[in-house]
């Protein structure tokens, strides 16, 4: 019996409401007034539930299947305005005691050359990404007891804020890495970290099982309740995660939708971000083995209805999607993106053996930050380079309740402008720097005057560090 209040996984995860969520979805995806009904509650920004979302994903009518791509534009405007968040994965080690079939970091890989970033490895690396002009990184690393323990995590994460470098520094560190116990996410809450992420992969348990057939991560349970001991470790912000192409798309939306109103029923707050990869080419990983794959109008709509079920909640889209998908997407209420990524370990050293494989996936999308950030502004995005949310304390509940009462854009979209600003002085071509100035002219342009001021002293007091006093 499905109990979103219930802390074990097969409650709150429960095969049998998902399998009746997509049969009733089924069975109505033609009924223009239920569909209606549920677009008008969706046009309330309150959200939708997962059997609500699922009618939306199977709708065929295309009438209203315009109207639910229209909403989430407009949706994605009015929590997130024209803001797109900034990141890079930063891979310590490839080397994994788990059997998952659909990464090359699987134990039994023979082919992938194993590697381990030291602390000084770490100090070269993010002295790279600082000179792209990175503020915000995504932590990365196979699951091993004894090459990747939590200590080396922890003195990762220490070197990694330690590092100032030219005005470059890294103001939040994610941190994507195996399940774990109370005690240990305690570990990471105190080490400063931002959000703590762990994808699902898949949450058909008997597919998961399949999926991961050896290794700690076999365990579904263990798995599917780690936010949970992540929450009671005092980690409030934590990001859910699906990897679109190993199982039906369709269970995963309801499942993922279905995590997400868990979180919210036992810890008063939902997840921070939810992340849409779709699984790609690596090595010893032939994706076109696997059945499921989506093609990208399936995951635009995909998308477009997670923005409609979860509105308060970021999503990600990273480099494993080209650029026109990305700039689909971006539309339909994305709100967070990865730029100048490298999949490898070690990968943003200024040379790469050309016979290097140690990377997770094959990027889709290989353009630098600058020429990211040159394209978002292009479309009329604000690139934004802020994380004084993180060190202000506005995360889990306090965040959540200025972002559905949709006033989140007072702190969000000045300190975007200003980090913006920070990047086009210190990081961007000339090009870039002049269509950037550009866009600040125009966005300062739409703030009344007083509130400048106000505005601008706010965020120099949330940033702490590397503020300067610009003159915008």
């Amino acid at each position: 019996m499905y109990d979103p209040k219930s802390l074990k996984a097969e409650e709150f995860i429960d095969h049998g409401e998902v399998m009746e969520t997509l049969a009733w979805a089924e069975q109505n995806k033609t009924d223009a007034g239920l569909i209606g009904r549920v677009l008008e509650k969706a046009r309330a920004s309150s959200g939708l539930n997962h059997r609500e979302a699922a009618l939306l994903l199977d709708c065929a009518l295309p009438d209203k299947n315009e109207e639910i791509l229209a909403l989430a534009r407009q949706i994605k405007l009015d929590f997130y305005g024209n803001r797109i968040v900034m990141f890079a994965p930063l891979y310590l080690s490839n080397y994994c005691v788990n059997g998952c079939v659909y990464c090359p970091y699987h134990r039994t890989n023979k082919t992938i050359s194993r590697k381990k970033l030291t602390q000084e490895d770490i100090v070269r690396e993010v002295t790279a990404l600082q000179d792209m002009g990175h503020k915000r990184l995504a932590l990365e690393a196979g699951e091993h007891p004894k090459m990747n323990p939590l200590e080396y995590i922890l003195e990762s994460i220490g070197t990694i804020y330690s590092i100032k470098h030219a005005n470059g520094a890294i103001r939040r560190v994610n941190v994507n890495i195996a399940a774990t116990t109370v005690e240990d996410y305690r570990r990471l809450r105190d080490a400063g970290i931002g959000t703590y992420i762990l994808f699902q992969e898949t949450y058909h348990r008997a597919s998961y099982g399949q999926l991961h057939p050896t290794g700690p991560k076999h365990d579904y349970a263990w798995h599917t309740e780690a936010m949970d001991r992540a929450m009671a470790g005092g980690l409030d912000d934590v990001g859910l995660g699906v990897l679109f192409g190993l199982e039906f798309h369709r269970y995963e939306l309801a499942a993922v939708l279905m995590h997400a109103e868990h979180l919210e029923a036992v810890h008063g707050v939902g997840p921070h971000t939810i992340s849409v990869p779709r699984l790609r080419r690596a090595d010893d990983v032939d994706p076109d083995a696997f059945q499921h794959g989506i093609d990208d109008d399936t995951f635009a709509k995909l998308v477009a209805v997670i923005r409609l079920a979860v509105p308060y909640t970021g999503l990600i889209v990273s480099t494993r999607e080209n650029q026109a998908c990305r700039e689909k997407v971006l539309a339909l209420g994305v709100s967070q993106i990865s730029g100048g990524s490298r999949t490898s370990v070690g990968g943003y050293l200024e040379k790469e053996p050309e016979d290097d494989n140690s990377a997770q996936f094959e990027v889709s999308d290989t353009r630098t930050l600058d020429e990211v950030v040159n394209w978002l502004m292009r479309l009329g995005y604000l690139p934004s380079f802020c994380t004084a949310c993180y060190r202000e304390g506005r995360t889990g509940d306090r965040f959540m309740s200025l972002c559905k009462a949709k006033q989140i854009q007072n702190c969000c979209h000045p300190n975007a402008i200003i980090t913006l600003k920070e990047y086009l002085e210190d990081y961007a071509t000339p090009e870039t720097r002049k269509l950037g100035e550009d866009l600040i002219a125009r966005e300062m342009g739409n703030i009344p005057k007083e509130k400048i001021r106000t505005l601008v002293t706010s965020y120099l007091s949330d940033i702490h560090d590397g503020a300067r006093d610009f003159r915008i």
